[in-house]
């Protein structure tokens, strides 16, 4: 049961004494106490496993306890000694499950069997492997491949992703999605057009020598907490770290370090953002175009009277395309407009860029407060445009930084899960298996969501993830997911997603991935991809929650081959027994990327994909990087500007979640303890709408296309954030975003940036003021 919600101001920083008592806590939760905090010793190691939340660097001279409070998190919610058996199935009809919270339907435990949904009982029956396979098989097999999606969420592993992208091209189809449709999906098309590579340019140890670092648009303490040592490291050599973001959130503020014993005992404290810029939602655009043209400007008058160049002309002439188109938009900007969208004075914006001029090697960091507008991709566009002004890409200490979310999404895409055939060696693959590889655009993301409400989906097999709650459009998609003929869920804990049964749903528990995976020729391991493009291997340590789960390679190979014709080229069982085998099966598709894959998996450190533009050879159509200038200063047009009554809503994570899991209903750094209903809103708003801090409200989505989206029971919550801004916590906001209201080229869900109306639904009463 919840405590009696509570909010008041968090006096802490990040990390710190609040850090430790939060993993303690939850290991002693989850019955890992003493366990817990000796697997936790081996996490990020190089002879250990890496960590099952975030997908930040490793790095190869690791801290002893290379692990942040979230990863200790979902470490201890993997390890749980508790279980969901067939028992449990039993005693709980799906009716009654889904009048459970996200957070009590996984607390309940490790899933322990493979299930089957009775419809006549409306619960889930035990089935054997064999019968689940073979069943799962026989109706893949008789539908139209192009109605089949094979979903992929971002903590598979690369054996598990190449055999999972094999099997779905072989079947004949690439509906291929995965989370990064739902988040970064705007920087693997941004990117490409810009630099001519997918992914970032910086590494670790860009960290130690970069000279100022700008943050847009991503929450550290929350997301990617291990990225505060760098961080840290940064700040105490005087390197600025100037901050745009519409909320304050405490990690981009002050950090105290937990494996400093001296800060720990003294209660010292490092400030992490030495200029913090709280832009609008949706005015990242405008404030990268004020910097831009207060550099383009400031150049201009040093020329004019035979000064230092501010601008690296250089760099531009030899190695990029498009400057002069740029810097006219930029000139032409005018700052009434670039301080309306923003939110910030000229003067805040021309200091930014003047500490930027002075720093020769910049490092641009961004999360999805960039990657979830309409204009999502022009919003990283614009950040590659000022770092490009003064060469602040392919050189050390200086890069273009995407933080990506999950373990592996990245990695995912490097061998193939993806719905975009040009990025993928087909050609290799033919000759490869033996096989003629389909060609044709597979679905994204919002294309699933809209292909099932519209009923032209006719299967989902997912490899992880909790799809419903993750994706936009809720309530439709739920209603329209019981007309699936077919659902299948490889999983570790019970979600949502297994409450929404098509005709013929199966749940199948797999090992996670801090367990041994004992197979054929002994215990495996596997590898992943961080966010700065680097391989990582991973061992299990800890004894499998129960003997009936398979691994997910073993899944995999199941399926496909209850659904394939025998195809000799393609080694199902000898992969399964060897994982290694896999890796040179990976090798031989991607030679560039995985050179000596086997040998080098386990090298301190890991070993980095190369990414062209780190060495500045741009693979893009004009062979140079790319000035790309933006249709509009503003990132979510569309949205009823002129109406004081419409808000922009952003949703955010809380310090107690990672996704859609949810480990307990406190939100530390942001003060609110019991609740996760809760709307961040500024001061003024408050005021403006009469409403008090304790209201309940009502939020609508406030778009005129027929449909009522709404969320109620949300306590209005006095923030620091912008005017006309508010925020909420994701996932219980989805059903607010339209599933056509997404970034125009990459199909993003804009979930930094919902229109609404608030309405009061009930008034705080005095008796329960705090």
């Amino acid at each position: 049961m919840n405590d009696e919600p509570k909010i008041q101001p968090y006096p802490g920083p990040a990390g710190g004494w609040g850090s430790l008592k939060s993993v303690e806590s939850i290991l002693t939760r989850e019955g890992r106490l003493v366990s817990g905090n000796a697997i936790l010793l081996k996490q990020n190691k190089p002879d250990g496993y890496a960590c099952v939340s975030c997908a930040w660097a490793k790095p190869a001279e690791p801290h002893p306890f290379e692990y942040c409070e979230n990863g200790a998190k979902a470490t201890a919610w993997e390890l749980t000694t508790k279980r969901v058996t067939p028992e449990f199935f039993a005693e709980h009809t799906l009716s009654e499950l889904r009048t459970w919270s996200d957070h009590d339907l996984e607390e309940a435990g490790r899933l322990t069997h493979p299930m089957r949904w009775d419809a006549a009982s409306d619960t889930y029956v035990p089935v054997s492997w064999e019968e689940a396979f073979h069943g799962i098989g026989q109706e893949l097999k008789g539908f139209d491949p192009r109605q089949v999606v094979l979903y992929a969420s971002g903590r598979a592993s690369l054996e598990t992703s190449y055999m999972w992208a094999l099997f779905a091209r072989l079947y004949g189809t690439n509906n291929l999605p995965d989370s990064s449709n739902m988040c970064h999906e705007s920087t693997s098309v941004a990117l490409p057009q810009s630099i001519g590579d997918s992914v970032g340019t910086v590494i670790l140890d860009d960290f130690e020598k970069t000279d100022c670092i700008l943050f847009f648009g991503q929450n550290v303490g929350t997301n990617s907490p291990r990225m505060l040592h760098p961080l840290q490291e940064a700040s105490k050599r005087g390197v600025p770290i100037i901050t745009f973001n519409p909320l304050k959130e405490r990690g981009l503020e002050r950090f105290t370090n937990p494996q400093a014993p001296t800060e720990m005992l003294t209660g010292s404290e490092t400030r992490i953002s030495s200029q913090y810029h709280q832009v609008k939602i949706g005015g990242d655009i405008a404030a990268l175009m004020g910097l831009a043209k207060s550099l383009i400007e400031a150049d201009d008058r040093a020329r004019e009277v035979g000064g230092k160049p501010v601008l690296d002309h250089a760099f531009i002439t030899e190695h990029t395309h498009g400057f002069e188109e740029f810097a006219r938009a930029a000139r032409q900007a005018s700052w009434s407009e670039l301080e309306s969208r923003s939110g910030l004075p000229q003067a805040t914006l021309e200091a930014a860029a003047t500490v930027y001029a002075r720093a020769n090697a910049v490092i641009g960091i961004y999360g999805m407060g960039l990657t979830q507008h309409k204009a999502g991709v022009e919003n990283v566009q614009m950040l590659v445009n000022l770092l490009l002004l003064r060469g602040n890409i392919g050189k050390p200490g200086a890069g273009i930084c995407p933080v990506r979310g999950h373990s592996n999404v990245q990695g995912q895409r490097t061998v193939g899960i993806t719905e975009k055939p040009e990025l993928v060696p087909l050609d290799k693959l033919k000759g490869q298996y033996g096989f003629e590889p389909p060609r044709w655009k597979g679905m994204t993301t919002v294309e699933v969501c809209e292909g099932i409400i519209k009923g032209e989906v006719t299967a989902f097999v997912a490899l992880g993830g909790n799809f419903v709650r993750a994706a936009p459009e809720t309530a439709a998609l739920e209603q329209a997911w019981t007309r699936l003929r077919l659902s299948v869920q490889i999983s570790t804990k019970l979600n949502r997603n297994h409450l929404i049964p098509g005709e013929i749903s199966y749940i199948l528990p797999c090992l996670g991935r801090i367990e041994i995976d004992e197979q054929e020729t002994g215990p495996q391991a596997v590898a992943v991809e961080d966010s700065t493009a680097c391989i990582h291997g991973s061992k299990g340590v800890a004894k499998p929650a129960s003997p009936d789960l398979l691994s997910e390679p073993r899944i995999v190979a199941e399926i496909a081959k209850a659904t394939l014709p025998v195809n000799d080229k393609v080694p199902w069982d000898e992969w399964v027994a060897d994982y290694a085998r896999v890796r040179d099966a990976i090798e031989e598709t991607y030679p560039e990327d995985f050179r000596s894959f086997n040998e080098r998996m386990w090298q301190p450190g890991g070993f980095h994909r190369p990414i062209a533009a780190r060495e500045r050879r741009w693979k893009t159509k004009a062979g140079k990087a790319n000035f790309i200038a933006p249709k509009s200063l503003e990132a979510d047009l569309g949205i009823a500007e002129q109406d004081p009554d419409v808000f922009k809503l952003m949703t955010v994570r809380s310090n107690d979640q990672f996704n859609t899991t949810v480990y307990g209903y406190h939100d530390r750094f942001r003060g609110v303890r019991g609740t996760r209903m809760v709307l961040f809103m500024n001061y003024n708003d408050i005021a403006r709408l009469k409403l008090a801090e304790g209201d309940l409200v009502t939020l609508t989505t406030a778009v005129d296309d027929g449909i009522l989206r709404q969320v109620s029971g949300l306590r209005v919550t006095p923030y620091e954030i912008p005017e006309g801004c508010c925020a909420a916590y994701y996932p219980e906001c989805n059903p607010l975003i339209p599933v056509w209201h997404h970034a125009d080229q990459s199909k993003v869900p804009a979930a930094k940036s919902i229109p609404i109306r608030i309405e009061l639904l009930q008034q705080r009463q005095p008796e329960a003021a705090e």
